[in-house]
């Protein structure tokens, strides 16, 4: 059995050999599909789809993988696993189209509904957040030393607040207007849950529709760094409990002891 800390190193150099395809894909004139939702769907979801599912063949050959572009696994089969990965292999297709870079290729490994290992990877920023229980979570630049993470107390003047940047909504406005006076930093895909993680950003609410894929990885992170990922009634993100994969509104919360349920 490996040990985590190696087994997140593996992870690591997975979603990086991911990125670099997509990046490939990226500096040329691409072709944008559309799925069955409308949202976009490139050549590069499928490349990074298919590094990250031969990559976790080799590495975990019994453990199931679960992805964003094979997700017509039954309920019926899924609800058996005990353990699983969970892979976005692009997420924030629409920043990808838009090629602001704003997007990640997410891997988490799920234990008892619960997320205890995740990397994010951001291919054009060159920046990876990998997190585990027993290695700890940390950010990495480019090449630069690896810097532990972790989410910071509830600012006395004007928080700061993750928003997306394509998706906005009535809930968050009311939302806003009952947190007071904030700072908005705009930014795609899972970045945002990074930017709690990193202690940029105290809170991350989403209140439109997202897939288990889409929060997993920066579940682990978030919560490795001290804070939660949580539905509206403060219970934390679990995972494949259920035959639909899309998740219940949520926030990203830093500083735990805030009372952020007043604000919903």
């Amino acid at each position: 059995m490996i040990q985590q800390a190696e087994l997140l190193a593996h992870i690591v150099d997975i979603s990086i050999r991911a990125g670099k395809d997509i990046l490939e894909i990226y500096e040329t004139d691409f072709a944008v599909e559309h799925k069955e939702d409308k949202s976009p769907l490139t050549a590069a979801d499928m490349a990074a789809h298919h590094a990250i599912v031969d990559g976790l063949a080799a590495l975990t050959p019994d453990v199931p993988v679960l992805s964003e572009e094979s997700a017509s696994i039954p309920f019926a089969t899924r609800q058996s696993w005990s353990r699983y990965w969970l892979v976005d292999p692009l997420d924030g297709t629409r920043e990808f189209v838009k090629r602001n870079g704003e997007f990640t290729v997410n891997i988490a490994l799920i234990e008892g509904n619960s997320s205890v290992m995740g990397v994010v990877h951001a291919p054009v920023l060159d920046v990876t957040y990998a997190a585990s229980a027993d290695a700890g979570v940390w950010k990495q630049q480019g090449n630069a030393e690896r810097e532990a993470i972790h989410v910071r107390k509830f600012p006395a003047d004007k928080p700061t607040v993750a928003g997306s940047r394509s998706h906005r909504g009535d809930s968050l406005k009311d939302f806003l207007a009952k947190l007071g006076e904030h700072e908005l930093l705009a930014m795609g895909s899972s970045l945002k849950m990074c930017l709690v993680a990193e202690g940029s950003a105290d809170v991350y609410p989403r209140f439109g529709p997202t897939s288990e894929w889409d929060t997993a990885a920066a579940q682990a992170i978030v919560e490795a760094a001290g804070g939660q990922l949580v539905t509206l009634d403060m219970q934390p993100m679990r995972y494949n409990t259920k035959e639909s994969l899309l998740n219940p509104e949520f926030m990203a919360i830093g500083d735990m002891q805030h009372d952020w349920s007043a604000l919903l």
